[in-house]
């Protein structure tokens, strides 16, 4: 009986280590080739040269820097262990960068001149039209002006003719003219008036010679 078990006890060691044994075994098998190829990429890498790449990185430049997005799409591959490339690659980025900061420079600068020169064609525009509305101004001020001093020396020369036309005809002068338009004006008032008589006298006739005609 004290066999058995004794046998029993050595029989579940066994059993125990033997699977401890097998965990061991297949974790070295799962995590053992894993790191052992790191280190064997690890050490290879220095003495194995990369391989040449195959895409046109040069002839599409300008489409991998402008579009960043389909540069990460279409050239994410290209390139990517080279350090003389990713280098050229950046130089290229930074020329094209301050080319086109240049290029802004210069638009903007064009831009702000031709902006300052219509800015100085307007003020001088403006300038030259401000001077002819005060040279019109003054013309006409001046010419007010004149215009009542004009009515002023009229004024006072008809108050000279008056006074002098009344002394004349004090002194017996006529004026001629005034009696001669006067004298034509009687006459044609006259005329006027007899020829109305004559008309209102022929029609009164004409009626008195109906009436007695029908009488």
């Amino acid at each position: 009986m004290a066999y058995s078990l004794e046998q029993r006890f050595w029989c579940q060691r066994v059993l125990r280590f033997g699977f401890a044994f097998v965990c061991v075994c297949l974790g070295g098998y799962i995590v053992g080739p894993t790191s052992l190829l790191w280190r064997l990429k690890d050490k290879s890498r220095p003495q194995v040269s990369c391989l040449p790449c195959v895409c046109d990185c040069s002839s599409h430049t300008d489409d991998f820097f402008l579009t960043p997005g389909l540069a990460d799409n279409t050239y994410s591959g290209c390139g990517q262990n080279d350090p003389d490339l990713n280098q050229e690659l950046e130089k290229d980025t930074v020329a094209l960068l301050s080319e086109e900061i240049a290029l802004q420079k210069i638009v903007s600068k064009e831009t702000m001149d031709r902006t300052s020169a219509l800015t100085m064609d307007a003020k001088r525009a403006s300038s030259h039209y401000q001077k002819e509305a005060e040279k019109c101004n003054a013309g006409v001020e001046t010419c007010e002006e004149a215009r009542e001093w004009a009515e002023a020396q009229i004024r006072e020369e008809l108050k000279l003719t008056a006074l002098w036309e009344q002394r004349a005809r004090q002194l017996g002068w006529k004026d001629r003219k005034r009696a001669r338009r006067a004298e034509r004006s009687q006459r044609q008032i006259t005329c006027g008036s007899s020829y109305l008589n004559s008309k209102v006298v022929g029609s009164a006739l004409k009626t008195q010679k109906g009436l007695s005609r029908e009488n």
